[in-house]
């Protein structure tokens, strides 16, 4: 299959999955909250259809950055908190820059329904009997249970953030817009390597010199940010706006770097060397 006919189809997937999920909104009157989780599943569940019918989990991976929007939108449309405007306007600005430069990314990277992530690949080959499970549970609904629970600060902010404008409010954007710029720039960085680098080489320049994982540490410090805004805006809400920053941590640090640590090693023996000088995730300076 081309890759304009690739891209026919995961977009024919994604307006499906948004019409799914708007008629769920349409169709069930909880809370902003639930009804919005509801229409998420409903949403990733067409995904995971086009996943099957397609043999190919990676139809799911724009859906990451790109439903976070509609969620942040759904939520100000169903709210008539009092929200201090300039804390609206910068947490929806920096969604959308982090939604935005996310799929743009995803988008120049990606190379057609032919190809699946390599981490799918190696989940539902490794356990045959239960490929059809995890596929739908852990490369689908998993994620997207985790994002949801990333937004919570928002939901909080957006129905409940009546307090005033104050320091941290300035301190979360501040944090949110670099952490935002810095999977930027290492994404760029590692982009602009794979195009001239040796299969066997590593990349430790820019800040990769400085971090192992940029580019999580990045996006880590996004989902923190949208928490900070949270405890800014609704600090009372604090007991439950955490779980997807944690959640998030957990992630990266317990799953998705240790898979790319293991790859990395099986492909380039001399990556323990890149282990032993540079930091896995926080960026500090490397050792010599």
């Amino acid at each position: 299959m081309s890759l304009s006919q690739s891209w026919i189809y995961i977009i024919i997937a994604y307006v499906c999955a948004l019409f799914a999920g708007g008629m769920t909104l349409a169709l069930i009157d909880i809370n902003p909250l639930m009804n919005i989780l509801f229409a998420d599943i409903v949403a990733t569940a067409v995904i995971f259809g086009f996943s099957t019918y397609f043999k190919n989990s990676s139809f799911y991976d724009a859906y990451w950055s790109v439903i976070p929007p509609f969620i942040l939108i759904y939520w100000l449309a169903t709210s008539d908190a009092d929200i201090p405007f300039l804390r609206m306007f910068l947490v929806s600005a920096l969604i959308l820059y982090w939604s935005t430069r996310l799929t743009l990314n995803w988008a120049y990277h990606w190379k057609g329904i032919e190809h699946e992530d390599w981490r799918y690949v190696g989940l539902k080959k490794n356990n045959p009997e239960k490929a059809q499970a995890l596929d739908f549970f852990g490369i689908h609904l998993f994620p997207t249970l985790q994002v949801f629970a990333g937004m919570l600060p928002v939901y909080a902010l957006i129905h409940f953030g009546t307090d005033p404008l104050n320091l941290m409010d300035f301190i979360a954007a501040l944090v949110t817009g670099a952490a935002i710029t810095l999977q930027l720039f290492s994404d760029l960085q590692l982009s602009a390597f794979n195009r001239s680098k040796d299969s066997t080489d590593v990349l430790e320049t820019g800040l990769w010199a400085w971090s192992r994982h940029p580019n999580y540490f990045g996006e880590i410090g996004f989902w923190f940010g949208l928490f900070l805004f949270g405890l800014a805006a609704a600090p009372a809400s604090f007991w439950w706006t955490w779980i997807g920053f944690v959640a998030m941590t957990a992630m990266f640090v317990l799953v998705s770097i240790p898979l790319m640590e293991k790859r990395s090693l099986e492909r380039r023996t001399h990556y323990q060397g890149t282990i032993d000088r540079v930091s896995m995730l926080l960026p500090l300076p490397p050792k010599k």
